[in-house]
């Protein structure tokens, strides 16, 4: 998983193909725990482009785009947001599984 160091290279990013980005933090004891099956995932739903982004890095593309708790889930199609996971809960591999499966570019499949 790329990560992501600049506004510039999210939106470079985001704006082509199906991305999902990761918002997270390495102090966050509930990104900590989902770290060892992100590749799995990464793997599983191979048809995005999975990037990372350190939300005290880009503190400026959180608030950009009301990114409020990590971690967060923000798919993107082509530069449009097609959906976002987040809430305050831990979220097991089989949420996150679940949440991308039911993004609307998997319809069209």
């Amino acid at each position: 998983m790329k990560t992501v160091q600049t506004i510039e290279e999210f939106k470079e990013i985001t704006g082509t193909g199906k991305t999902l980005a990761v918002f997270s933090a390495d102090w966050c004891p509930d990104c900590v725990f989902i770290k060892p099956f992100l590749p799995e995932l990464e793997q599983e739903f191979n048809e995005f482009t999975f990037v990372y982004v350190d939300r005290d890095q880009l503190i400026e593309l959180c608030q950009e785009l009301d990114i409020f708790g990590i971690p967060s889930f923000v798919a993107f199609q082509d530069g449009k947001e097609i959906g976002r996971y987040v809430d305050k809960d831990r979220k097991t591999k089989e949420q996150i599984s679940s949440f991308i499966n039911n993004l609307p570019v998997h319809a069209n499949e």
